[in-house]
């Protein structure tokens, strides 16, 4: 599929993928291509981590129910 146009996530970077969830056109930074995910989708689906890498977690970022 060929696409043309600007990232939805981000609006700036040209669109090279499409999210097989909600198709949502993605660039790069923001598609995850281990799942065909834009990363809103990969974020909600938990499948996606767009932390930083290296970010330590502490007591303070758990959060249990």
């Amino acid at each position: 599929m060929s696409l043309s146009g600007l990232c939805q996530v981000c609006e700036s970077r040209e669109a090279t993928h499409t999210c097989v969830q909600c198709g949502t056109a993605a660039c790069d930074d923001h598609f995850d291509r281990a799942s065909n995910l834009c990363v809103r989708c990969a974020d909600r689906s938990g499948r996606g981590d767009i932390s930083p890498a290296g970010s330590e977690v502490d007591e303070d970022d758990v959060h249990r129910i």
